[in-house]
């Protein structure tokens, strides 16, 4: 079971990672632990693609956000590798939940599984991401 973090550790990961495209796209953690990681997007104008409903890059962005964190939870830098998303619905307002948790851990890659869930809980996207690490204590 992963360990939460308490408020203090959370704070002091968020300002050692300021992520000015989280802010920009209106993604914010809303909770961090070992190899787990949740992300929110409220719904914004800014947010719908031209039918009205959450752009697919939007949830997208809140997939690779939430994974990109829940890998980094080990301490160690990465970046995305590969990924694949399964778009299986969608919503035009309130807030979208993606939920990241660790799958894999090896020596220069993890793998990490999100889900997108919308405001009554129903999956709206689901995917897997790849993170290669860069850690260059780790390559040497």
């Amino acid at each position: 079971m992963a360990q939460a973090w308490d408020r203090e550790r959370r704070e002091a990961w968020e300002r050692r990672h300021p992520n000015a495209f989280m802010d920009h796209n209106f993604v914010t953690i809303r909770e961090i632990s070992d190899d787990r990681a949740v992300c929110v997007l409220e719904m914004r104008p800014e947010s719908r693609n031209p039918y009205g409903f959450c752009h697919g890059g939007a949830l997208y962005t809140i997939a690779d956000d939430a994974a990109g964190i829940a890998a980094h939870t080990d301490g160690r830098s990465y970046v995305t590798q590969t990924s694949d998303m399964h778009f299986l619905s969608n919503q035009a307002y309130g807030t979208l939940t993606g939920t990241a948790k660790v799958r894999r851990r090896g020596q220069s890659t993890c793998l990490v599984t999100v889900d997108i869930t919308g405001d009554d809980g129903s999956l709206l996207c689901t995917g897997n991401f790849v993170y290669f690490c860069v850690d260059h204590t780790v390559r040497e």
